[in-house]
């Protein structure tokens, strides 16, 4: 990765200070005022005005410049904002550094990894302190659908979780879902505040998660949102992908209702291309237009007799009819061809409609399926069966009726140029499964049908809707697309990102400002204080496991299988958070105390991350004198020492790591500092230190009574 262009200007404006490249007293003087200023946007600490003034001075410089070291100066640093201004406005805006060169602006791993950019260690915070509203206020400032993802989120920040180098990742996405479902029912949970309407009207085609998210980020904008959806309902593939068991309907409604509180207006059962079309929405005045159609049409099999049973469907068919109402069986003996989530819930929607027996074939491993492994394992606990490296070949029956699938046994095989192995057939293992329906679920794309009426748009070789991915901004001005339009079938927390990216967009293009030539940096919403936990306590809590419905219930209803975590759960694995958004994690502290101060007290192994070792917070009490070295070198604060009611605590983080009473001068009452590093300096000093009998004296008296012993 390249680096920061902000922390490149510190370094090259140090670097020419120290050489004296700026001989004449006021330029510099003007080149320390623009260190000052560049340094206050690394450290989250600069203003609109900031970037107006570097640039300003620089030019200063360039202007005023006798020689050619000088003039050469200024131009580097005018350059340098002039090229990468968005990189420098984004630190001012999001205090957030992509790159991690900005110490103090070091993103958390598992904000950087969402793709929303949710600010996860702040909420996580929020929910160890309790203040459940206040973390859904911080969540809802970029993704509208808390408890949706609480419940159906794949949870890419807890792959990228730090805690997990110790144990296992903190429990991120539960925690959301428990503290929305807490504030709603707090009555705590509240839109934020609209801008004033800025009598401008924007049209979103389809209401899933990404253009349900576009139109709550314009709403607050102040645009005049309309959202067409081709549904009865809202939610697109939230509500009628996801079954109710995994999301319940009246979450969905809930979160819809507070868009609809911001003043959007859906229109329901509207096609897009049959009851509307592309040029009626110009004449009505909408001046942009979202495309956020999904990706609701099923890939097909491509197999013999494919199409020549009725009791063969695709799982995207059997999901939708359900959410819509029609829960008929579809058959005694299933099976449900993929390995993804939809795969999953196409068989354990099956289990629940009756169905006797749900087979999941799928022609790769265990290992390789791309479906949650908790979603496989609670398949497995209610009953349906897997049967791996399996490749149908065709449908077989007759008189119109199935009768079974024959498929043939696969290995699988490297390929070269291909870090993945293939499934090939293996010749002679050809059996038949005796079912009565056979269920497709190996991938969605997207329909294109509905926008033939708009003429120009441009699509990928992916039949993707073609976008500048940092603006979301197709081949037609005024006509942006996010969601699985884009990207292809992926998750909600992926289309949410997008609809919010394309909010921005809409934003810049209606207001007539530049549109982002690089992709959008997380915001950090706010600095929590941390919460003290002993570092006992830090090791000892462990990841709660989720309690599930019993499973009687989960094989023959659609009730919610997951109950959620108590409180006392929730505010417990809150606290297992290491506040990444505080340490870098760049182990200067561990180098100063096992290096320079020869004591080996910390025991942070998870810092490296090549080669992480064993941690173990509580070993620090053993070793640790309270010298302070750490907390000296820490470029960011994150581990501190203090004195507080007669002790001298090491925090790292909120993790109390040491705490030991504190000694004090026997002649003038001053802190002489813990027994540990009083023997620690007396022992280092050896002979330099005074004599002074069972006395504990500070550094000041001790001289005293030593000149005084040498005068007598």
């Amino acid at each position: 990765m390249r680096g920061c262009p902000v922390n490149d200007t510190i370094t090259g404006l140090e670097n020419a200070l120290g050489s004296g490249a700026l001989k004449n007293p006021r330029l510099r003087r003007i080149g320390e005022e623009i260190l000052d200023l560049v340094k206050d946007v690394a450290w989250g600490r600069a203003g609109n005005d900031h970037i107006f003034a570097i640039s300003h001075l620089a030019n200063d410089i360039v202007e005023s410049a006798d020689d050619k070291n000088a003039r050469q100066v200024g131009q580097t640093i005018a350059s340098a904002v002039n090229v990468h201004k968005e990189v420098f406005e984004s630190h001012v805006q999001t205090h957030n550094c992509a790159t991690g060169d900005c110490v103090r602006l070091a993103p958390a791993p598992c904000q950087m990894a969402c793709p929303a950019g949710i600010d996860v260690p702040t909420y996580v915070s929020l929910i160890a302190l309790g203040k459940d509203a206040e973390a859904i206020e911080v969540i809802r400032k970029d993704n509208p659908f808390p408890w949706v993802c609480g419940l159906v989120c794949t949870r890419p920040c807890e792959f990228m979780c730090v805690r997990g180098r110790i144990d296992t990742p903190v429990s991120i996405k539960y925690l959301k879902a428990f503290a929305a479902e807490k504030a709603l029912s707090d009555r705590q949970y509240k839109n934020p505040e609209k801008a004033p309407d800025k009598h401008q009207k924007v049209c979103v085609i389809g209401a899933g998660p990404g253009g349900m998210s576009a139109a709550y980020f314009l709403a607050l904008k102040g645009y005049g949102v309309t959202v067409l959806e081709a549904q009865p309902v809202a939610g697109g593939m939230m509500m009628l992908g996801i079954p109710r068991y995994r999301l319940p309907r009246e979450v969905i409604d809930r979160e819809v209702a507070m868009i609809e509180e911001l003043g959007v207006e859906f229109k329901y059962n509207t096609r897009f291309g049959v009851d509307v079309a592309y040029d009626q929405l110009k004449a009505d005045g909408y001046e942009a237009i979202l495309l956020a159609i999904g990706a609701h049409s099923a890939y097909t099999l491509n197999i013999t007799g494919e199409k020549d049973f009725p009791q063969v469907f695709d799982a995207i068919d059997l999901l939708r009819n359900v959410a819509l109402g029609h829960r008929k069986s579809p058959g005694k003996r299933v099976v449900v061809i993929g390995g993804g989530n939809v795969a999953i819930d196409a068989a354990r929607t099956s289990l629940r409609l009756g169905s006797e027996e749900v087979i999941v074939a799928y022609r790769r491993t265990r290992h390789e399926m791309p479906a949650d492994i908790e979603e496989v394992e609670q398949a497995e606990e209610e009953g349906i069966r897997f049967s791996f490296l399996t490749i149908p070949v065709e449908i077989v029956g007759q008189n119109g009726k199935l009768e079974g699938l024959k498929c043939i046994r696969a290995d699988l095989v490297s390929r070269e140029g291909s870090s993945r192995k293939v499934p090939v057939p293996m010749l002679g293992s050809e059996f038949i499964m005796e079912v009565d329906a056979v269920i497709s679920a190996i991938g969605q794309c997207v329909d294109q049908t509905c926008t033939a009426c708009i003429c120009d748009l441009t699509w990928s070789r992916r039949t993707t809707i073609d976008v500048e991915m940092a603006s979301m901004e197709t081949s037609i001005p005024g006509v942006f697309a996010a969601g699985d339009a884009v990207t292809g079938p992926a998750t909600v927390v992926e289309a949410i990102g997008g609809g919010k990216r394309a909010a921005e967009a809409i934003d810049r293009y209606l207001s007539g400002i530049p549109q982002p030539k690089m992709p959008p940096v997380p915001v950090r919403r706010q600095r929590v204080e941390w919460l003290d936990v002993p570092a006992a306590t830090k090791m000892a809590l462990k990841r709660p496991e989720m309690p599930l419905l019993n499973i009687e219930r989960r094989r023959t209803t659609f009730q919610q299988a997951e109950l959620g975590y108590s409180e006392n759960q929730a505010r417990e694995e809150a606290r297992r958070c290491l506040r990444c958004d505080i340490c870098r994690r760049c182990g200067r502290c561990v180098e100063v105390c096992r290096d320079e101060m020869e004591i080996d007290a910390l025991n942070f192994g998870y810092l490296d991350f090549d080669h992480p070792f064993k941690t173990d917070f509580r070993v620090t009490e053993e070793k640790c004198i309270l010298c302070g070295a750490c907390a000296a070198n820490c470029p960011n604060n994150a581990i501190v020492i203090e004195d507080r009611k007669g002790e001298r605590i090491l925090n790292f983080c909120g993790t109390i790591l040491n705490r030991q009473k504190l000694l004090y001068c026997d002649s003038c009452g001053a802190v002489i500092g813990p027994a540990r590093y009083h023997d620690y300096v007396t022992r280092r000093l050896g002979t330099l230190t005074p004599k002074t009998g069972k006395q504990k004296l500070c550094e000041v008296c001790a001289r005293k009574t030593s000149a005084e012993i040498l005068n007598f």
